[in-house]
């Protein structure tokens, strides 16, 4: 049996439980998770091998291990840690954002003065900011989650797959917008202006499934307040915990995604679907729900559909469609894909 460290010091808590829960049972592979508090914090897990770490002890930690490969969840900070382990180790990084990866040093020093500046001069003076091309590029793979991203250079890892859920049957449509409500990420004021103009005697349920604050909150209370009878907001001021967000995820019928077409990230532009991945792609996946993005979304995927110009009628008509996303998206079949190019990576 081939043994794999999982490292998740930094950010991406759901793609590391993504991971840990599909190779769950797995005959091919042993694999020691090494977490920060912040992330082993948010994961959910029984019987796996889990270690508390960080950027100060994962070096000793992986010492004499024998690891076939080292997998790192998110490379956006501690780059002479990650470069450290990249020398060193058979080593696959998981890439979010692939404008920054090859982003060049002048544009990293352009970028340490456009945000939090304390926070960046931090990245650059203590946490070696302009090792990060080095890191990516002494990584033996370079891994995305999204098939629409892969390249010469980037390896499709599949991780997402569909659980076993029993069909919820709404007595309202229940249509749910996934995802923290900021303007940065989804454009809600659409989404508002949408639900506002929507002219029907039918029963809706729309459910803001993230945190909201500030201005969107202030609007969410405004637009529930104006609501008829038929139609309930419902929406969070605090954080969504794990339950609540499965809880509403099994219960849509259809999945609202109005993503902005651009966002960023170290200041620099991303583009979903070109540059980056969106995480609703793996909400629908998981949860087995088809999913309205905006129309200039570039997908081959089936079950990701383009908003049409008459949303109402499209959230009905989708409703009563039922996707069999076993076929592709079983937990037999995205074990046995990831295992096989687990497999390439640690001959």
């Amino acid at each position: 049996m081939k043994k794999i460290a999982y490292i998740e010091i930094d950010t991406h808590a759901e793609i590391a439980q993504a991971f840990m829960d599909v190779m769950e049972g797995s005959q091919d592979f042993a694999i020691d998770y090494y977490f920060s508090k912040k992330i082993k914090d948010q994961i959910n897990y029984s019987n796996e091998a889990v270690f508390l770490s960080d950027s100060s002890m994962i070096l000793d930690q992986l010492k004499g291990k024998g690891y076939d490969l080292v997998i790192i969840g998110t490379v956006h900070r501690y780059f002479n840690t990650f470069l450290a382990i990249t020398k060193k180790y058979n080593t696959a990084i998981i890439t979010h954002n692939l404008n920054f990866t090859k982003a060049s040093k002048l544009d990293l020093m352009k970028s340490v003065f456009k945000g939090d500046i304390i926070f960046r001069l931090k990245l650059w003076l203590k946490e070696g900011l302009f090792y990060k091309t080095k890191v990516y590029q002494t990584s033996r793979s370079l891994f995305v989650l999204d098939e629409a991203l892969i390249s010469e250079r980037y390896q499709f890892l599949p991780l997402f797959y569909t659980r076993d859920f029993d069909k919820i049957r709404n007595e309202d449509l229940v249509v749910v917008i996934p995802g923290g409500v900021s303007q940065k990420r989804r454009d809600y004021a659409y989404i508002l202006e949408t639900i506002q103009k929507l002219n029907t005697d039918k029963s809706y349920t729309f459910v803001f499934l993230g945190k909201a604050k500030g201005h969107e909150l202030r609007q969410l209370e405004q637009l529930s307040a104006k609501q008829p009878g038929n139609i309930e907001i419902i929406y969070f001021s605090e954080r969504v915990s794990s339950e609540e967000f499965n809880k509403w995820m099994q219960k849509a019928d259809i999945l609202w995604c109005p993503i902005q077409k651009d966002t960023e990230f170290f200041s620099m532009k991303e583009t979903y679907g070109l540059t980056k991945m969106t995480g609703n792609l793996g909400d629908a996946i998981k949860y087995g729900k088809l999913v309205i993005f905006p129309k200039d979304y570039r997908s081959n995927l089936k079950f990701i559909l383009p908003e049409e110009e008459n949303i109402l009628t499209q959230w009905e008509r989708l409703a009563g469609i039922d996707f069999d996303f076993q076929i592709k998206y079983s937990k037999k079949e995205i074990l046995k894909d990831l295992e096989n190019r687990l497999n390439n990576l640690t001959r």
